[in-house]
């Protein structure tokens, strides 16, 4: 069982940065769980569904966006320390959201945007950008 947790999110003005991190497992045996699986972002705004953010897949070689994002957010990992990183530039009001990480359902797979295809989920992390 694969455990995420993620922390990062606070409020802040558009036009700020912020880094959103999620860490694997850590402290626990599982963290070896991490090794192979490429990792996706997504967010869900009041009233709205769940949206990709983008993905990383492992061991961290390509990433993918949402075009509401591309060329404002970037996604890294740190495989040493099972961590996934989101780093957003030029917030904007729209991008309030809670935000989760998720672990891809499938080893050593390209990871897609659909979240059914995702099986671990973090708890989510607020960010909400005042304008």
């Amino acid at each position: 069982q694969v455990r995420l947790v993620e922390s990062g999110g606070e409020l802040v003005q558009a036009g700020d940065s912020l880094t959103l991190s999620c860490v694997a497992s850590e402290g626990t045996e599982d963290r070896y769980m991490f090794d192979g699986y490429s990792m996706g972002w997504f967010r869900q705004a009041p009233g709205k569904e769940r949206e990709f953010v983008g993905s990383i897949n492992w061991p961290g070689s390509t990433t993918n966006y949402a075009d509401s994002v591309k060329g404002r957010f970037t996604i890294s990992r740190n495989n040493v320390e099972n961590k996934v990183y989101l780093q957003m530039n030029s917030l904007k009001a729209e991008d309030t959201a809670v935000y989760y990480c998720a672990m891809y359902a499938k080893m050593l797979q390209a990871p897609t945007s659909r979240d059914r295809d995702y099986n671990y989920w973090g708890q989510g992390t607020q960010v909400t950008v005042s304008s």
